[in-house]
């Protein structure tokens, strides 16, 4: 039995190390200059807690920024591409003296899935790399230099309500906690840390929230592990022996290889070598949240501050819900159903122990905000995804529902979105009578709000800043509740909408920068105009366009560029690539299909960008695959599923799991 299992796994490992290397087309540093992306090159593994890599000094949201090579240091983790100040930041080590300028050295950085190395003016080279809790970071240092460290235990990106403790155990071994505010510090969490070195230190100077340690001149290579754990100093502790055993080249090929099982899940042909970059990276964006923060042992900290043991999934953490519920989680959904089981279950459980709409006190790892967090669970159950139980979180889901902003439209807009989905998930209960009044309220705040402040359009339509509308214009947000799009029809008229959305498009109105109106190209699909819909998605996915708008305001002057490119700019200026958001937007239309109305179990054809493209997820197989086009500018004629027309221009998820062929005939 044994041989069996050990000639298993060798055959295993045969075939993930002889397939197709997808990583290698990833560009880590794609978006991470300036304020084009807010994304960083940092070492992790799908779904972990650390993102290991250098904090530029002054840094962006992620800390890093390509752009600026002085660094104040390295720290642990952070969230790609969020607001405010970003999140995260902690446990920064900087291999120099405090006051000492420390910079990157331009053109030595290599970064890769799992991986960052470069080497600093001061002659020492870094090598980076992580496990899902533990950031391994080894320092090769110039024969006759000082091997010194300075260690800030009370780093983070968000400087406000951060505190600090450590103990130095042993020569080779400092233990303690740091406390850290969430995006925009809304909320906080707490880090257990264990930090050991490979050799032997001194410590010459340690203050409340710092220290300086010093190694044996003798020293050339200094390996930091640094193991953090959201439940106690003892799990964080038991945590770092699993791998004490585990070399820097077994930690690395480790996470190289959970990188290609990932990217390997898609596989395309034709399109550009940029493109295809572009969509690699993307796909490699998307695993960078929720954070599995579940110890080894099934245990995790609820926000009430209790801990639990997860005795049937794995309890995940970190949230920008508001972005990512458009289209992260829907993606996630085809291609990793059983991940979104469980984190179906941590955002039900969330509900359980204390959900606000940002943070709490008590979260586990850096988080920004939850959101339509219903919308989520509800799209994932309607699409398949097994063990939602909607019981352990209803109660609270309607308590939540009777404090649903409506200050604003766009609140209001928003608001009747999670009503309806709780109407729907109420129905799914067999709760008729809420399902019926979620229905109704939310029904009567859509048909209110849009009638008096978004169906008679006036110039004020076009104003983003000072419009009282939250990062959009009334044009913008006139089409933000997708479960709704019927009633606009109904009240305005299919042509006269399509002729709207069409001025809305050509007047440069769009916001490809921010959320809101994201979804608005597949409209057309509903209004009778899918070669609009194609058109749309395909200018925007692959040429230069006219941007009047930024993340929060006009932009001074349009801005005339792509808004995705293989390049350190690699957004639109003021566009944060949203915690994975953006990325699965790009992945969506490359593969020509989306889902317009999340909550739901279909997709709105449109036409790919690649010819061949290949879902292998969830045992099975879906190929989507064009047939007589010569020009990526081909209005899509015919869409062929097992060889079965399809009528009109969606598909159910249901096809997509059970594999086939999709074909775009032109």
């Amino acid at each position: 039995m044994q041989r069996t299992i050990i000639l298993s796994v060798f055959l295993g490992f045969l075939v993930l190390t002889s397939c197709t290397r997808n990583e290698k087309q990833v560009n880590l540093f794609m978006g991470s200059s300036g304020d084009h992306g807010q994304v960083t090159p940092g070492a992790t593994v799908p779904f972990g807690m650390i993102s290991v890599c250098p904090d530029s000094d002054p840094g962006q949201h992620g800390g890093y920024d390509f752009a600026v090579p002085t660094i104040s240091g390295i720290s642990i983790n952070r969230i790609s591409g969020v607001g405010c100040s970003g999140t995260g930041g902690n446990i920064r080590i900087k291999p120099a003296l405090p006051n000492e300028t420390l910079s990157i050295v331009k053109g030595t950085e290599k970064a890769v899935p799992g991986y960052y190395e470069t080497k600093l003016d001061n002659g020492v080279k870094c090598a980076l790399t992580a496990t899902h809790n533990m950031a391994v970071e080894r320092y090769t240092f110039p024969w006759n230099a000082e091997k010194v460290f300075y260690i800030d235990f009370a780093s983070s990106f968000e400087s406000r309500n951060v505190s600090c403790s450590y103990n130095v155990t042993d020569a080779n071994t400092i233990e303690g906690y740091v406390i850290s505010p969430t995006a925009c510090a809304r909320g906080s969490y707490k880090l257990w840390f264990e930090f050991k070195t490979n050799h032997p230190f001194e410590v010459k100077n340690a203050g409340e929230e710092n220290a300086l340690i010093v190694f044996n001149d003798k020293v050339k290579t200094v390996e930091i592990r640094v193991t953090v754990s959201p439940i106690d100093q003892e799990t964080a502790r038991n945590e770092a022996r699993l791998e004490e055993k585990s070399s820097f080249k077994k930690i690395k090929r480790s996470a190289k290889l959970q990188w290609r099982e990932k990217l390997n899940k898609i596989e395309i042909e034709g399109g550009d070598d940029d493109l295809r970059t572009i969509y690699y990276t993307s796909l490699y964006r998307i695993y960078l949240s929720p954070m599995n923060v579940t110890s080894s042992e099934g245990h995790y900290l609820g926000t009430d501050g209790v801990v639990y043991k997860a005795s049937d999934f794995t309890y995940y953490s970190s949230w920008s819900m508001w972005d990512a519920f458009r289209t992260k989680f829907p993606l996630l959904v085809i291609l990793e159903d059983e991940v979104m089981s469980d984190i179906a279950r941590s955002i039900l459980e969330l509900y359980r122990t204390g959900k606000k709409d940002w943070a709490t006190p008590f979260e586990s790892s850096p988080t920004v905000r939850t959101e339509h967090s219903q919308v989520m669970l509800l799209d994932a159950y309607k699409k398949g995804v097994e063990n939602i139980d909607f019981t352990i979180a209803y109660n609270t889901m309607k308590e939540e529902a009777e404090n649903l902003p409506t200050k604003t439209p766009d609140q209001r807009l928003e608001t009747a979105y999670d009503l309806w989905a709780l109407g729907e998930i109420a129905d799914i209960l067999g709760y008729t009578m809420d399902a019926n009044d979620f229905s109704r309220r939310a029904d009567s705040i859509f048909e209110t709000t849009w009638k008096n402040e978004f169906m008679h359009i006036t110039p004020q339509f076009e104003a983003m800043k000072g419009s009282g509308l939250y990062q959009g214009t009334r044009w913008q947000f006139r089409w933000a509740a997708p479960p709704y799009l019927n009633k606009m029809i109904e009240w305005v008229g299919m042509d006269t909408l399509e002729q709207q959305l069409t001025y809305f498009f050509e007047n440069d109105l769009f916001n490809q920068g921010n959320e809101p109106d994201i979804h608005t190209p597949y409209i057309f699909n509903l209004l009778g105009s899918p070669e609009k819909s194609q058109k749309t998605i395909r200018d925007f996915l692959t040429r230069d366009m006219v941007h009047r708008y930024g993340g929060n305001a006009e932009y001074p002057e349009p801005f005339y560029g792509r808004a995705f490119r293989n390049h350190v700019e690699g957004y639109l200026p003021e566009m944060d690539e949203d915690d994975g958001t953006m990325s699965a937007w790009f992945i969506f239309g490359a593969m020509g299909f989306y889902p317009l109305l999340v909550g739901s179990d279909t997709y709105e054809l449109t036409s790919p960008l690649f010819d061949r493209i290949t879902i292998r997820a969830n045992e099975s197989t879906f190929t989507i695959r064009t047939e007589n086009r010569k020009s990526i500018d081909q209005v899509v004629k015919t869409v062929l599923l097992n060889g079965e027309t399809i009528e009109g221009t969606q598909i159910t998820h249901e096809k997509i799991r059970e594999g086939g062929e999709l074909i775009f005939c032109y």
